[in-house]
């Protein structure tokens, strides 16, 4: 594989949760920047018409990403007036979730226990979605992610911002690149606390931290020929696999795991 498995500070369970959310609100910001939702949609709306319920599973939310709005979307789509999400994470972001809750919409909800992508609850079904999140997964972690939903008989959709193109040799030209990106798009983050402002401008903690996770992401991202090993011994009649790049403001790669007979 091309890919090379270095950390990501999020990923620790000491990793303070505020910086965390502090990091994943800006990369919320990236994904409206590069037009994830439109992407998003059309790759969902084929899934969902091979799920046995009009339901998204989200995996790894952080702080929402483009799901929220592709989920409102969707929902304006013909036969999706009933279409429910739910945001689910490893180290699920209270905050948000006490946001959402107070939004009283019942088809929207943030699980507020930590959900394993690679061993998810058989209650929780419908389109499993991982936005921006699949390359924090060790090769043996992320295959599981795939055969867990093929086995469950549940679509996946995997969407990363990266196609991993770059030389790896030049990763590490990104980490100013980011710093610089993370001063000049907090002030789009939602919601702006004074604790984002602070620890951005006065303190740099939250950019140092988006410019190290995001330069290490490219060089963990899954290739498609990555893909392509990942996914051997897994084709099988009933289920159909799909890889592809999605070109636009950056190069972008999905994965589709579809059920075929139900």
């Amino acid at each position: 594989m091309k890919r090379i498995h270095l950390f990501e500070l999020e990923d620790f369970a000491w990793f303070p949760n505020w910086i965390r959310i502090g990091v994943t609100r800006l990369i919320v910001v990236m994904h409206k920047f590069l037009g994830s939702s439109a992407d998003l949609v059309q790759l969902l709306s084929r899934a969902l018409a091979h799920s046995e319920s009009a339901a998204i599973v989200d995996l790894c939310s952080g702080s929402g990403g483009s799901m929220l709005e592709v989920y409102r979307t969707l929902k304006k789509q013909p036969g999706l007036d009933c279409l429910t999400l739910t945001l689910t994470d490893l180290y699920p972001n209270l905050t948000l979730a006490a946001a959402i809750k107070g939004q009283g919409d019942a088809a929207l909800r943030y699980d507020t226990q930590s959900i394993n992508a690679a061993d998810v609850a058989p209650e929780l079904r419908g389109v499993r979605t991982l936005v921006g999140s699949f390359h924090h997964m060790r090769p043996e972690v992320a295959r599981r992610i795939l055969q867990d939903a093929k086995e469950k008989r549940q679509a996946i959709c995997v969407y990363e911002l990266s196609d991993n193109s770059f030389p790896i040799s030049l990763w590490w030209v990104a980490l100013p690149l980011n710093f610089l990106m993370a001063l000049f798009i907090t002030p789009f983050a939602r919601p702006l606390t004074v604790k984002q402002l602070l620890f951005t401008y006065a303190l740099p903690v939250i950019p140092f931290c988006f410019a190290w996770d995001g330069a290490v992401s490219n060089a963990r991202t899954y290739t498609l020929g990555d893909m392509a090993t990942l996914l051997e011994g897994l084709q099988s009649d009933g289920y159909t696999w799909e890889t592809g790049l999605i070109s636009g403001k950056a190069k972008k790669l999905y994965l589709l795991g579809l059920p075929t007979e139900r």
